[in-house]
């Protein structure tokens, strides 16, 4: 053999064992990340006080005033085009007929008595004053209660709980146990302080949260979320499993390498994944990926430059207004943007919505909202593998038909490797705002069945 030929060969079996070498680590579980306890608030650690304080929504009438002035004194909006409903994003029609409410109808001071009816707080954990609702159940009687922690996403926030917390804080006939809900507003969201520092994705936040909860004196408890609300709890039952009792997500899904190959394969013959009813919500699946590149837009903006998009939005009450309440038709049902007013009222109302567009606008904070996409996908997060990681506690998917994505329970098996209970709802992604009650049942139903899970442990 020629010097030439021996020369290629090594090479050829040198990339042949870096790539069977990259094919083996696809498939390694990493190791759990040691997460640093990073102080991300603007005091000194010596000046902070972390006592718990109560904490009443206040805003002042220049605040008030000042959006009424900005309101009224908006540019005239550019026509859609003829035709078009919500297809090119919210339509300036609806928009007008939004703002005019807002602006003529919508009174702030009856909403922010509204917005206090539930008792809520501040305290300082890892330098960040966190604000949540916390609610007990006022009469158990007898039932043995369950702390809950109940997370939001973007562009949420803890008004989309308002109509659920009663229900999941008062005794059900038959049900031995019911919840006491602790409802933080994520940080930077909303009344909670945002990070002064890079660093603080959803890999961070739950440790924050889980920090947070041991404070607030529960070293063990179960965990809800959706959206952003998800990808946290998903990550405090693979980071933190002995604190974490069980994990109820209404965004339960996985993208590895490893479920897309099968979902392609799976594409030949689909109800070998899902039963027949169910095929339409996967397959196929060019159709299902340009959807979601339809609807993700946003989300490259906001992981590469929310700081400027952030500087519009929060200069103008109705771009952000726009900029909001477009996910709630799309989000909620893809087909409302076929429609004059976007569907909106059909799950929800102009009050509840604008509700939610405050919480932003009267906090200044859609811009350190938006941060938390860029922190997520940042390198240094990606390294990390949480995602790669199983998650062991007990667990329920809630999957709703017209949420971004969906994953069949073979392939969430992958990442989650107890699911004692998954369900499926003709419903969008908002499930606590759009649809509290058929939300709240399932979480009495999944954490009953990991009531269970962890007796037959202990008796085993």
């Amino acid at each position: 053999m020629s010097y030439a030929c021996l020369i290629v060969t090594a090479i050829v079996v040198i990339i042949l064992l870096k790539l069977v070498n990259k094919i083996r680590n696809l498939f390694k579980i990493p190791a759990v990340p040691y997460l640093e306890e990073t102080w991300w608030g603007p005091r000194d650690k010596s000046e902070e006080d972390d006592s718990i304080k109560p904490f009443t929504i206040n805003i002042s009438d220049e605040v008030i005033e000042d959006l009424q002035h900005r309101l009224k004194k908006a540019r005239p909006f550019i026509p859609p085009l003829e035709g078009i409903q919500q297809q090119y994003g919210l339509n300036t029609n609806l928009l007008n007929k939004i703002v005019e409410f807002w602006r003529t109808e919508y009174n702030w001071k009856e909403r922010e008595t509204f917005l206090n009816k539930f008792p809520q707080f501040v305290v300082s954990v890892q330098g960040l004053r966190l604000h949540y609702i916390h609610v007990k159940p006022e009469n158990p009687e007898g039932r043995k209660v369950l702390p809950l922690l109940l997370l939001h996403g973007w562009p949420g926030s803890v008004r989309e709980f308002y109509d659920i917390i009663p229900m999941l804080t008062t005794p059900r006939p038959g049900c031995n146990f019911v919840f006491e809900v602790i409802a933080p507003s994520l940080p930077g969201y909303g009344f909670s302080e945002a990070a002064v520092r890079p660093g603080l994705g959803a890999i961070q936040a739950a440790l924050l949260f889980k920090n947070l909860m041991i404070k607030l004196g529960f070293p063990k408890f179960y965990i809800q979320g959706g959206d952003w609300g998800a990808i946290i709890i998903h990550h405090m039952g693979t980071l933190f499993p002995e604190q974490i009792l069980g994990l109820h997500s209404n965004m339960c899904s996985v993208n590895s390498l490893k479920s897309n190959i099968k979902l392609f394969f799976y594409s030949f013959w689909p109800t070998l994944l899902v039963s027949p009813e169910h095929v339409h919500k996967i397959y196929p699946r060019l159709a299902k990926l340009a959807n979601l590149v339809l609807e993700t837009g946003y989300m490259h903006l906001q992981a590469t430059k929310p700081d400027t998009v952030g500087v519009a939005l929060n200069d103008s009450p109705v771009g952000l207004a726009a900029y909001i309440i477009e996910k709630f038709i799309t989000w909620t049902n893809p087909a409302w943007k076929e429609l004059e007013d976007g569907g909106l009222t059909k799950k929800y109302t102009y009050t509840a919505l604008l509700d939610n567009v405050m919480i932003y606008w009267i906090t200044n904070s859609i811009t350190t909202s938006m941060r938390l996409y860029a922190e997520t996908m940042s390198a240094a997060n990606r390294t990390l593998q949480v995602d790669s990681i199983p998650v062991t506690v007990p667990t329920a998917a809630a999957r709703f038909t017209y949420d971004l994505t969906y994953s069949p329970t073979v392939l969430l098996k992958e990442k989650f490797q107890n699911i004692v209970h998954a369900s499926d709802y003709d419903a969008g992604h908002f499930a606590a705002f759009e649809e509290p009650k058929i939300l709240s049942d399932d979480i009495f139903t999944a954490v009953e069945k990991m009531e269970l899970f962890h007796k037959n442990q202990h008796s085993s």
